[in-house]
């Protein structure tokens, strides 16, 4: 399927020309305009606050600040559960007006209710959330029947002419024969895929399940000889990033490719660790100390893998080496051989737990503004 020609182009232009100007760059804004879910999924890191933190929401204005401060040409839109938003409608669309790429991510346990509320358009395609064939998305979001309602969805918003990718996240105790059958199916139903190992977020409540760096590796080289070096499926991943997960490409992270906007403010350092709020995107970019944060750097980000750490990095490594990434498109990741040399975590500082004063903050704050609130404070820790 493929993004059209017009956004894959307008992307292209944004990326050369800020990487030709040097400097930090954001590459997709990554969007929670709220915390509270529908689902409760114990590998989550997002959804375990009180009711007072669960119950804010950013504005039609404040999401539009924040695309207008960063300047990215697309935005992720996820929490939470976005459709649980009452303007989430008004919220895409009018990113769409400003001719950014939206991409709402949604559990779809909603989406035949909603998808009404929706026009497709070039700009706007519907993510949903499968991590794997119907036992292993239903043990991993702890319910079951989920999978056959994403299924469902995904043929209605195909019927109705919208662009529909799926969001994949791997944890420890997958099975590559099983995942690679799913892409398979994904292949059949002509939805793209995007892929990545989950993250050890501090408050997930399953702290077993999550794949370090050397499984990682073999899973995906495991998966990827399954279908012709990946080539059998499509990606929304970058093809080196793809590469990467196979061990086969030595990459730092990116962090600042995708920032994070959510209900607390800009996240530092990234969207997937946060160590502090900021009020603006520049205060992001400009008061945050990048070089102490990333693999061999710090703990937290000791077995990190993920999409929205290193898809920014795999896409500054096409632009320098073009013809590398466009061998590798046609031959399909390399799943036997050495691996590349990993990074050294021997010199890494150890991890700060702060994530709790982040929320006493917070709540701090809800109770200043609104007294009221209070008493909303005693929901869950």
């Amino acid at each position: 399927m493929g993004l059209p020609l017009s956004q894959v182009a307008r992307i292209g232009a944004y990326t050369l020309s800020r990487h030709i100007r040097g400097g930090k760059y954001p590459l997709v804004l990554m969007l929670e305009p709220l915390l509270r879910c529908n689902l409760a999924c114990p590998g989550c890191g997002k959804i375990d606050y009180p009711d007072a933190i669960l119950n804010q929401r950013l504005s039609y204005d404040q999401c539009m600040e924040a695309i207008e401060e960063c300047g990215a040409p697309a935005v992720s839109i996820a929490g939470g559960e976005p459709l649980l938003h009452r303007d989430m409608p008004r919220i895409v669309e009018g990113f769409i007006a400003r001719k950014k790429l939206v991409i709402l991510c949604t559990n779809a346990l909603l989406l035949k209710k909603k998808i009404g509320d929706y026009r497709p358009s070039p700009f706007f395609t519907w993510s949903i959330h499968l991590d794997g064939d119907r036992q292993m998305h239903d043990e991993a979001v702890d319910l079951d029947g989920t999978y056959d309602v994403a299924i469902e969805a995904i043929h209605l918003a195909k019927s109705k002419g919208f662009r529909v990718q799926v969001n994949c996240t791997v944890f420890e105790g997958a099975d590559p024969a099983r995942l690679a059958a799913f892409f398979d199916q994904m292949e059949t139903l002509g939805v793209e895929i995007t892929v990545s190992p989950g993250y050890a977020y501090e408050r997930a409540a399953d702290q077993e399940h999550f794949l370090n760096r050397e499984r990682t590796k073999k899973f995906f080289r495991n998966v990827f000889s399954r279908g012709q070096g990946g080539k059998a499926w499509t990606f929304t991943n970058s093809p080196l990033f793809l590469d990467f997960l196979a061990g086969n490409q030595t990459y730092e992270c990116t962090p600042w490719s995708m920032p994070l906007r959510t209900v607390f403010g800009w996240q530092k350092p990234c969207y997937l660790v946060g160590e502090g709020y900021v009020d603006s995107f520049r205060e992001l970019m400009e008061g945050t100390d990048w070089e102490q944060y990333g693999v061999g750097k710090y703990e937290k980000c000791a077995n990190c893998m993920t999409h929205c750490g290193f898809e920014g990095t795999a896409a500054t490594d096409a632009i320098r080496h073009p013809l590398k990434m466009l061998s590798l498109a046609r031959k399909g990741v390399r799943t036997e051989g050495d691996m590349a040399p990993d990074i050294d975590l021997s010199h890494q500082r150890p991890a700060d737990q702060v994530y709790s004063s982040h929320v006493e903050r917070e709540l701090a704050k809800i109770k200043a503004a609104d007294p009221a609130a209070a008493k909303h404070v005693a929901g869950r820790g």
